[in-house]
């Protein structure tokens, strides 16, 4: 009985974040007089704030090594967004190569910061600092100053466009529910393999009991997601490349020897470089991965407000920063999931978008956006050193 007392709270502490995203859209939802959970709303709410699901995924590999953040993103994706705009709207790229184009100057990006990071030891926190004058500055020369637009429907697809459903009439979108229903199956599935794997090979892992309760709530959340998107148009194709991106980045944190060394060195990187692990590469590597998601949120952007501009990406990399510290991340890095990403960038985009819904003015948005988050850090530190005193 003590047993699965202790462990309940071990995973209310780790779910707390998860808790108060649940407890927010309740409030928000009877303020806001059940605009806050209309289908239409939740669409918007999704893509609006796509940039903090990307970015964030990118920033948690920099604050895995160590509590090193990526200062440069947005000014990246005004970068990335202002060569995606001369590419197509005025030399006239197809689509798909000026894609493969902007992704590789996201790549070029990050392999400029990762050299001078893990060759030259400049600190990463000035590099990026640095990369973030250099490409704001970029993007205003390329741009000379202007927005351009607009960009091919191919293009503007790639954010705003829907997966057209092959029941018409019904009301909801039936080909989301099935995606819904599917999802849930695989991940069903992918715990419990992961469950009993780990059991046979004497590693920790929960209670069958509490493994029921997970998949149960991520099942709910699922295909509640998925009921509410049926009601307007349906899963949007921006959001199945999210989907994909959550997949293969919780495998590389969660499976792959290169996630485990990105732990390590984030526990202490003396030990880490003893042990054996490549610590440079590993941060050219990090700084490459961020600098091409910064690229796809170039992209997102620019699509969905079909046109480039030089103030693109402006605060972005605060929002990304803020949902890995909401989702858990540590500040002194090796601590972090992309699970508590995605719920971190929720909570921000829920605010976001309740305090617009009330009127609440940008001004006040802005200050309790920044307390909210001071407010999450410091109640996460106090579990967990109430943790470490109590072993």
């Amino acid at each position: 009985m003590t047993t699965l007392k202790s462990s309940s709270k071990t995973n209310i502490r780790e779910y707390t974040m998860g808790f108060a995203l649940v407890v927010l859209i309740i409030v928000l939802q009877f303020a806001t007089q059940g605009t806050m959970l209309k289908p239409l709303n939740v669409s918007n709410l999704l893509h609006q704030n796509m940039y903090v699901f990307v970015l964030g995924m990118g920033m948690l590999l920099c604050i895995l090594t160590g509590g090193n953040i990526d200062l440069a993103v947005g000014s990246v994706v005004a970068f990335c967004g202002a060569i995606a705009g001369v590419l197509m709207v005025d030399m006239k790229v197809p689509t798909l190569p000026a894609v493969l184009l902007i992704l590789l100057s996201g790549l070029a990006v990050g392999a400029w910061q990762g050299f001078w990071i893990a060759f030259v030891k400049v600190h990463p926190w000035i590099t990026t600092l640095s990369g973030s004058l250099i490409f704001r500055g970029l993007a205003q020369v390329i741009l000379n100053g202007r927005s351009i637009g607009p960009f091919p429907e191919a293009y503007q697809f790639l954010a705003t466009g829907f997966l057209e459903d092959f029941s018409a009439g019904t009301g909801r979108h039936m080909l989301t529910l099935v995606i819904g229903a599917a999802g849930t199956l695989v991940l069903a599935a992918v715990l419990l393999i992961s469950h009993y794997g780990n059991k046979k090979n004497g590693l920790p892992t929960e209670s069958t009991g509490q493994l029921i309760v997970k998949i149960l709530i991520f099942a709910l959340f699922i295909n509640a997601i998925c009921w509410l998107l049926a009601g307007y148009k349906g899963i949007s194709f921006a959001m199945l490349v999210l989907v994909g991106l959550i997949l293969i980045f919780s495998f590389i944190t969660k499976k792959s020897v290169f996630g485990r060394h990105l732990y390590a060195m984030g526990g202490n990187i003396k030990a880490a470089k003893l042990s054996g692990i490549n610590t440079k590469r590993m941060m050219f590597i990090v700084y490459l991965i961020s600098g091409l998601m910064a690229a796809l949120a170039g992209i997102l952007v620019t699509s969905r407000l079909n046109a480039a501009t030089p103030k693109a990406g402006v605060g972005y990399e605060l929002d990304a920063v803020a949902a890995c510290f909401l989702g858990g991340a540590s500040i002194s890095g090796g601590a972090g999931t992309v699970y508590g990403v995605m719920v971190g960038a929720l909570i921000m985009g829920v605010l976001n978008n309740g305090m617009s819904l009330l009127g609440v003015s940008i001004d006040w948005q802005s200050a309790i956006k920044g307390l909210v988050v001071l407010v999450a850090v410091a109640f996460d530190m106090y579990f967990k050193n109430k943790q470490r005193y109590s072993i």
